[in-house]
């Protein structure tokens, strides 16, 4: 996810101060990993040196003075490009579990033990999505089912893998 399109995104309702679009994050974006202030800050930094954003105001604080942001035409044509940009799909064709498998296979290690590990920790992370959709909103509840799918095709994968593991053993070996 880019940190920096996303708080511009979230700029174009109006100016906020860095606290404002922290907490805007968190709440709709950072359910599994909220910002932390210093990347906020050392963002917007980027953004105003960029031109993206521009201080609407600086306001005393209890600390440090409080700025307020406000994005710039080129800050909103910025996120514009960017949510027109598609994603490039992740076809993980290089795998770190692909990788444990083939080389448990070339040092006569027990490779289906590491699939059935695997598929345990799929499943198990499956059943946490499974209860977190359950209690979630209609954002956590699409999030969820994104993450369930992927997963879902993991666990194809690992018994296509189980099923394959004698031919694989004797491609990979010398």
């Amino acid at each position: 996810m880019s940190i920096g399109h996303t708080l511009l995104g979230l700029l174009e309702s109006g100016p906020r101060h860095g606290y404002d679009l922290k907490r805007a994050f968190d709440e709709k974006f950072g359910h599994d990993r909220p910002l932390h202030y210093g990347q906020v800050y050392s963002t917007m930094s980027r953004l105003l040196k960029n031109g993206l954003v521009e201080v609407d105001g600086i306001e005393p604080g209890d600390g440090p003075e409080r700025k307020r942001y406000a994005i710039t035409e080129a800050g909103v044509t910025d996120v514009q490009r960017w949510l027109a940009t598609p994603e490039k799909p992740e076809p993980y064709l290089q795998s770190t579990l692909y990788t444990k498998v083939v080389l448990a296979l070339l040092t006569h290690r027990d490779a289906g033990d590491i699939l059935d590990t695997q598929r345990a920790e799929h499943l198990r992370m499956m059943r946490i999505l499974t209860d977190r959709k359950r209690g979630g909103d209609l954002a956590d509840q699409l999030i969820c089912d994104h993450a369930l799918f992927h997963l879902e095709a993991d666990l194809r994968w690992l018994e296509l893998t189980a099923a394959r593991l004698d031919k694989l053993a004797t491609a990979v070996r010398p």
